[in-house]
């Protein structure tokens, strides 16, 4: 069969939606905050519905982010949630937790499933144990390095995803934890709305030129990373041992920017595919995406080539 990896992006809006389908996006990750966490925007059922249709007349995949730590109260809804997911077309669940994978099977017969824990997703043998229970795709961790995603595909009974460019997280809390700071500090008029376009970040004493983005929505507290990852330079690599998708990550970020990302790695693996043997990264491509960065985040290849950080 023909190699053909997907690039998969995310969404903050049905408006992002089509402009990286045209950039070159094969699929989406997107869903709504009650049952998916970290996501780039929220997307009611009637705007996932939308997002079907846009996407299925393009030929491209929509997958439904329910990843997130799912409480009783969650679970009552899930079964109805999971059943509207599968009625309205989606391609895919992306699920952490056991409970959204059963519900699946009951309410949502046939449907592919993406295990992603976002950290625990390390080694063969757990893709394996997913396997057996029905998953379809391994979401592999951020902090695996090279050696160990080759292995991991080399091994694997499941499709692999790895993210090749955005931010990560690096903490998250069910606590509201800058809403409460403000509280106790007795500054309440001062809190902001929780969403992604605050501006607020962390900083180290000992680094005080490296900021961390923090934000929070529906399920908390989240710091992300002070660089982006950038494996463009490097992404024949993993095209090189067969990754099944390359996952960009949008959040935080405007639609400007995730065109540009997407439109740029969608360069860079048709040019890969079309002569895998006379393939050769150009400098102009990193260049483009360069031109829209911000210069206060670093772009790197975060733990691609460092050593085992487990």
């Amino acid at each position: 069969m023909t190699y053909k990896p997907e690039l998969l992006a995310t969404a903050s809006s049905l408006e992002e939606l089509s402009r990286l389908m045209a950039a070159g996006a094969d699929a989406f990750v997107i869903g709504e905050s009650r049952y998916g966490t970290r996501l780039a925007g929220e997307f009611s059922r009637e705007m996932m519905k939308e997002a079907v249709s846009l996407a299925k007349a393009k030929g491209v995949r929509i997958y439904a982010a329910v990843n997130n730590i799912i409480d009783n109260a969650a679970l009552a809804e899930l079964p109805d949630y999971v059943a509207f997911l599968h009625e309205a077309g989606v391609d895919a669940i992306v699920f952490g937790d056991p409970a959204v994978l059963m519900a699946a099977k009951s309410y949502a017969p046939g449907m592919a499933l993406h295990w992603n824990t976002e950290m625990t997703s390390t080694n063969f043998a757990t893709a394996e144990y997913w396997a057996r229970r029905g998953a379809t795709r391994y979401v592999l961790a951020r902090e695996l390095n090279m050696e160990q995603i080759e292995d991991t595909k080399a091994k694997s009974p499941l499709e692999i995803q790895v993210q090749v460019h955005g931010m990560t997280n690096i903490y998250h809390s069910k606590r509201s934890l800058v809403h409460s700071y403000l509280e106790h500090k007795g500054e309440p008029e001062r809190i902001p709305d929780a969403d992604l376009e605050r501006g607020l970040y962390m900083m180290e004493a000992d680094r005080p030129d490296e900021r961390y983005p923090i934000f929070e929505d529906d399920n908390g507290t989240h710091v992300m990373s002070s660089s982006d990852i950038c494996m463009l330079e490097n992404l024949h690599e993993l095209l090189a041992v067969s990754v099944d998708s390359f996952k960009i990550e949008g959040i935080m970020k405007s639609v400007e920017y995730n065109e540009r990302v997407v439109s740029v790695y969608r360069r860079a693996i048709d040019s890969y595919l079309a002569d895998p043997e006379g393939y050769r990264f150009q400098e102009e491509w990193l260049d483009s995406i360069k031109e829209v960065q911000d210069p206060k985040r670093e772009l790197s290849y975060g733990f691609f080539y460092k050593e085992q950080v487990y």
